[in-house]
């Protein structure tokens, strides 16, 4: 995988954009300032945030991931500070809770817009005093941990429509990661999937080589709604089903394969941006006008409908490499 960039585990790109987030990641690492990992869901926020405690002298220390949005509000309270014996029914013994778990090292507060507005308000006391107070006790607990939060949803938004605290929007908006959609980074796709046929081919026991040039065409121009969790399950089912050693087309499952226009691919992406759509779109067209004139740039142009000029420009703007 030449000219591959990994700033963590499982982690694999050599595009422009994640080659920006790792040097973001390189600096701040060591800081132990807040921060807030925003992107849609399955593009590897928690692989971010786990690069950035990797790279910290936290390191040795331990990495608690919690989900804000999957564990019942009654519970989330003592998940997240503890609580003593008695506190409630079930209590009948004493408790550390997250922020006590991750001493010396890294809390992920994944999700953290879904945290209620009541837990909100002790989540930002935490993070300003540092300090926190198991339920039930009377006095509080010295904490020292980095903290990383995460969230699919637009923050800013969510606090100007009083869903989200502002006081604490800022407190965990220091620093900024926003990660791309695999949809903005297509150039990352062909390296994820020999990342993962190598290591399913570890897990699975299978001896898949790769992909076939017609089923690598399906997977560039698939709109990726899932983002890299849907193609790493999309690879690792080929692998399961696959009766040769070469993926192909047949393998993948129908919503890629039938998905062939790529008007309708960005489309069942979900993207809206007439702008982001009308680029993938002139993209795809260039590359199949290259494929098909076997690199002959004068003839991909007469294809086109667009000068020789203007067609190097695109192809320097969309980082296009002839096949």
């Amino acid at each position: 995988m030449k000219g591959v960039r990994v700033a963590g585990e499982g982690i694999v790109a050599k595009g422009p954009q994640m080659a920006e987030i790792f040097r973001t990641i390189a600096k701040i690492a060591e800081y132990k300032t807040t921060v807030l990992i925003t992107g849609e869901s399955g593009v590897g926020k928690e692989l971010i945030a786990r690069a950035i405690h990797a790279q910290s002298s936290r390191h040795d220390g331990p990495f608690v991931a919690i989900n804000c949005g999957a564990i019942p509000e009654n519970l989330l309270e003592s998940e997240l500070f503890g609580h003593r014996k008695g506190a409630f029914t079930d209590a009948t013994t004493d408790r550390r809770g997250l922020f006590e778990e991750a001493t010396g090292g890294t809390l992920f507060l994944d999700e953290i817009g879904e945290l209620p507005l009541s837990l909100q308000v002790k989540l930002l006391r935490a993070l300003q005093e540092e300090s926190i107070r198991r339920l039930g006790d009377s006095s509080d607990t010295p904490i020292n941990v980095r903290i990383i939060t995460a969230s699919h949803r637009d923050l800013a938004t969510e606090a100007q429509i009083g869903r989200f605290r502002d006081d604490l929007f800022y407190r965990i908006n220091v620093l900024h990661i926003s990660i791309p959609p695999l949809r903005e980074r297509r150039e990352d796709i062909p390296l994820l999937v020999d990342y993962f046929i190598e290591r399913n081919n570890a897990k699975l026991g299978t001896e898949i080589h790769g992909v076939s040039l017609e089923a690598q065409k399906v997977l560039l121009e698939y709109g990726w709604p899932g983002n890299v969790r849907e193609l790493e399950n999309t690879i690792e089912r080929a692998m399961v089903l696959a009766d040769c050693k070469v993926l192909d087309t047949a393998d993948l499952p129908d919503r890629l394969t039938r998905v062939a226009d790529p008007v309708q691919a960005q489309l069942a992406s979900g993207e809206l941006s007439i702008k982001k759509t009308t680029q993938i779109i002139e993209e795809i067209l260039i590359r199949r006008a290259l494929q098909k004139t076997n690199g002959n740039r004068t003839k991909a142009a007469a294809i086109l409908e667009i000068s020789h000029r203007t067609l190097l420009y695109k192809i320097k703007d969309y980082k296009i490499v002839d096949s």
